[in-house]
């Protein structure tokens, strides 16, 4: 949202345009005292984050299933906690990474899930709680956590109390999967929400998902966390922001 801006003038478009929460996948480039100032100055609150998500012009995802990159893992757990404790975002998601040879996988999981733990730990340390988002194969190819089953066997597998799931409605649309059916069978598991209309990614009303349907769902599992909108705006973010009357 808003990326027609440069990052650093996107807080106060958003506090302009009605919002009171923000987040950001990778705000790396700005030093957290700023952000901190930024959200303060225009009465922001940082919902969530994510873990350096290693070599972006390589086309990396994450490097927590990566083989023989544990050790960076270790250290970008710090360097994110630490960004994140600076901003006060409320989570911190740990990308998987792609798979990029099949034969690795089962090595690669068992990597994830040993990085996912020690993660953990270090967050419940801060008394912080990391998430976990099951990202479609049609958004990007091979990534370890593509299915939201993935992400609940994930979740349980490591077994922590402050390890959740950053439940994506268009993602786990395109897998076939039905949002609303879903919330509703997992609420104890989803602590944050994206949306996206589907087919397209653009805002709610431009595709076939039924968004009354989903929210309705939220309301009657008692959903109280956010809701962040990832989806690409068909053109001007403000302009595209219309269609919140509707709903």
């Amino acid at each position: 949202m808003f990326t027609e801006r440069p990052l650093e003038e996107r807080f106060a478009a958003a506090a302009a345009a009605g919002f009171r929460e923000v987040e950001h996948p990778g705000p790396y480039g700005l030093a957290a005292a700023r952000v901190r100032e930024l959200c303060d100055q225009h009465d922001l609150s940082f919902v969530q984050m994510a873990l350096p998500a290693g070599d972006v012009a390589r086309g990396e995802k994450g490097i927590a299933c990566l083989l023989g990159r544990e050790q960076e893992f270790q250290q970008s757990v710090e360097t994110g906690l630490d960004y994140a404790q600076a901003i006060d975002s409320r989570f911190v998601h740990v990308m998987a990474g792609v798979v990029s040879e099949p034969e690795v996988f089962d090595a690669t999981r068992e990597c994830y899930i040993t990085n996912l733990r020690f993660a953990c730990d270090a967050a419940a340390a801060r008394g912080m709680t990391l998430l976990v988002e099951p990202i479609g194969g049609a958004t990007i190819s091979g990534y370890l956590v593509d299915h939201p089953a993935k992400a609940l066997r994930a979740i349980a597998d490591v077994g922590a109390p402050n390890l959740r799931m950053l439940f994506d409605a268009f993602h786990a649309t395109d897998a076939g999967v039905d949002a609303s059916t879903f919330v509703q069978q997992h609420p104890e598991t989803i602590a944050h929400i994206h949306i996206a209309d589907h087919p397209g990614r653009h805002e709610p009303g431009t595709g076939m998902f039924d968004f009354i349907r989903f929210f309705e769902a939220l309301d009657r599992v008692g959903y109280l966390g956010s809701v962040g909108l990832e989806y690409i705006p068909a053109g001007d973010t403000r302009e595209g922001l219309s269609w919140r009357s509707r709903f």
